[in-house]
């Protein structure tokens, strides 16, 4: 039996490529999915989509104001209240914005991207985090790119938010830690690390692209699902690279 069989996960940023691949894998593996967008019709297609393809999967879908800490507080309770439980957040809201050069760098783009990557980070990390606790086998994760290890001239706003969200999510790896005591932390916060990513849509567009060190959305999917088959204290507090290390 699955380690994810009547969990309950929530997905932040779940209408995207990798968003969809991680519903389908989720519902699959038996957990009840709570998904979460700010496009509601794309929320909508990605729910149904989990729906038709795994018939008995409980996959809801709900707009939330990631920006709103009470919102994400909101919708955590909600979670936890109706289906007695939260086993998971996987954080996948992304964005990305870059430059030419260090000095073409538009500091607007930071304004943006620390929205996008680093307060929806923080907001759902602090509503989730006794959910997770209480859990029992409860998973923070966070998907960051290798670029937050070794950034370059043009994508400075981008790398730099990526640490700080990476930097959040261990800070949250320490409090699960320090919450389990002598008996080792009973939820997990993890950092799964990738290059980029590449889904099916990308490769018809430029079929002769090699894509090299991209991870397709079904293995991010699956590496995600892994997380709850190893033990919290394995994982806890950890980068879980899926592209070589810079």
């Amino acid at each position: 039996m699955s380690a994810l069989d009547g969990a309950v996960v929530a997905v932040a940023g779940a209408a995207g490529p990798a968003g969809r691949a991680t519903l389908l894998r989720l519902a699959e593996a038996g957990a009840t999915v709570v998904a979460s967008d700010a496009d509601a019709a794309r929320l909508a297609e990605a729910v149904d989509a989990a729906r038709y393809a795994h018939g008995g999967a409980t996959v809801t879908g709900d707009t939330v104001d990631l920006l709103d800490l009470e919102a994400a507080r909101a919708w955590a309770d909600r979670t936890e209240k109706e289906f007695g439980r939260i086993d998971g957040l996987v954080h996948l809201v992304g964005g990305w914005r870059g430059s030419a050069s260090f000095a073409e760098t538009d500091l607007g783009d930071w304004d943006v991207l620390e929205d996008l990557l680093i307060r929806t980070v923080q907001h759902t990390s602090l509503a989730f985090q006794d959910g997770l606790q209480r859990s029992g086998n409860g998973r923070y994760l966070l998907i960051s790119a290798a670029g937050a290890s070794k950034p370059t001239a043009g994508n400075a706003a981008y790398a730099a938010a990526k640490a700080a969200a990476e930097a959040w999510t261990l800070a949250l790896g320490d409090a699960f830690r320090k919450a389990g005591g002598d008996g080792g932390p009973r939820a997990a916060a993890a950092i799964l690390v990738v290059k980029a990513l590449v889904h099916d849509a990308m490769r018809a567009e430029r079929p002769s692209a090699k894509f090299a060190g991209f991870t397709d959305v079904k293995e991010l999917a699956e590496a995600i699902a892994g997380v709850w088959e190893r033990p919290a204290e394995e994982v806890n507090g950890n980068r879980l690279w899926l592209t070589e290390k810079p």
